[in-house]
């Protein structure tokens, strides 16, 4: 595993770091081919607004320079980047003024099955419920204990991804995935103003609709509205579009805006 913090090769963090004492700070995963970031200005475009609304002031131009040198060392992998509020007292007020830590990973690309894309993927229905923080709505902050509950719910291999919802039960997104569904050749995908992650192969994904003319919404949707769903689907920015063929019993075919969408993501995430 290739590690950095602050720029150079680390594998210790002080333990008085924010991050680690209270989940102060943001992360990013970022899929790297041959040296070059995948949707790279959209994974620092929600990071810089992530640094605007937690108040951590941060040298972005630093911070894409030193990116660039740890994607041509990791060559092909998956980069994790967290930016920490950096250390502090005991306390939780934040330390004015702060030094922010940059901290980063390098992994290999995950081998996820093929059968994913291609016939697609059963969701497990996570009791596990998603708290409404406005505040916080978007944001990929590095306190994800509501995922790591729901993720311990299950250990069947036959679910590849779960589906969560907030305290009201409005479909929200996936453990580790957004979330969409078509309805009478409509896209939708679920308003994220109270909780969830604005994921960056989201929002490509509205760009993309948006410029094929397809007929998109974002709002909310309950339960029963996405079993009724013609089809359904779930992305990231690392396998792209994964159709859903099951959930709760309910089941779907791979149909043809789903595919359409994936054949586009693919060629941007093979170009």
């Amino acid at each position: 595993m290739l590690s950095w913090v602050d720029g150079r090769p680390a594998t210790e963090l002080p333990l008085g770091d924010r991050g680690l004492a209270y989940g102060d700070g943001l992360f990013e995963t970022i899929a790297v081919h041959g040296g070059r970031a995948t949707l790279l200005p959209r994974h620092l475009a929600r990071l810089s607004e992530g640094l605007r609304r937690l108040s951590i002031d941060l040298d972005l131009v630093v911070l894409e320079a030193e990116l660039q040198v740890f994607f041509s060392e990791l060559g092909d992998g998956v980069a994790k980047l967290m930016i920490t509020r950096g250390d502090g007292l005991r306390g939780y007020a934040p330390p004015h003024p702060s030094l922010p830590r940059r901290i980063l990973l390098g992994n290999p690309l995950p081998a996820y099955p093929a059968r994913n894309a291609e016939q697609g993927v059963c969701l497990y229905p996570c009791v596990t419920r998603l708290a409404e923080q406005p505040l916080l709505a978007g944001l990929k902050h590095l306190n994800r204990l509501e995922q790591v509950l729901a993720r311990d719910e299950w250990q069947d291999a036959a679910f590849a991804e779960g589906l969560m919802r907030d305290m009201s039960g409005r479909v929200i997104e996936g453990v580790f995935s957004n979330l969409f569904l078509v309805k009478d050749e409509v896209l939708l995908t679920p308003e994220l103003s109270r909780c969830g992650v604005a994921g960056v192969m989201r929002a490509e994904i509205l760009v993309q609709a948006e410029s094929e003319g397809i007929a998109l919404q974002v709002r909310d949707i309950t339960f029963d509205e996405l079993l009724q769903a013609d089809e359904l689907f779930v992305c990231n920015s690392l396998y792209g579009i994964w159709p859903v063929r099951e959930l709760a019993g309910s089941v779907w075919p791979a149909g043809p805006l789903t595919r359409k969408l994936q054949a586009i993501i693919r060629s941007l995430l093979d170009a």
